[in-house]
């Protein structure tokens, strides 16, 4: 009798699970092998992951949808995750985002973004703890604050 009430509880946590709407983290990196490597890790735990190889679509993606967090390549041509970072926190400044890079280029410095993962020595674990972390602090804009699409104002839902 116990046996089968742990697996209700059990169906009852998986179907909660479902109905609650996935985080979506906006990737972006120019090397779309570490682009496709991220995007796997993050969806095998659960996320919805928008991907962009350049500066320009990752601004139309995060235009055009409700993102929780941005990870960000920080060494791009055309446009580098601090430039990237910039633009977005004026289109949605309460989103978190992630510059992932070498904080020795980067002079420790993580400019506009909220926080500087080290590329290359962070572990898989450190960056879900810190999506996780990160994603969990967005709770949407504040009363009062409006989000910019393309050349208009509007106000975020």
């Amino acid at each position: 009798m116990r046996f089968k009430t742990d697996r209700v509880n059990l169906e009852d946590r998986r179907r909660t699970n479902e109905m609650r709407p996935k985080k979506v983290i906006l990737c972006v990196d120019d090397n779309e092998q570490d682009l496709s490597v991220l995007k796997f890790m993050l969806v095998t735990n659960g996320y919805r992951v928008l991907a962009a190889t350049t500066g320009q679509d990752a601004i139309a993606l995060f235009a055009e949808n409700q993102v929780d967090l941005v990870l960000t390549d920080h060494a791009m041509p055309q446009m580098s995750g601090d430039q990237l970072v910039l633009k977005l926190k004026h289109i949605a400044s309460h989103v978190p985002m992630v510059i992932l890079g070498d904080p020795q280029k980067m002079n420790g410095q993580i400019h506009g973004a909220d926080a500087l993962l080290a590329k290359k020595t962070c572990s898989p674990q450190e960056l879900l703890e810190r999506v996780k972390i990160m994603s969990a602090r967005k709770r949407g804009p504040r009363k009062g604050i409006t989000r910019l699409v393309g050349a208009e104002l509007a106000v975020a839902s």
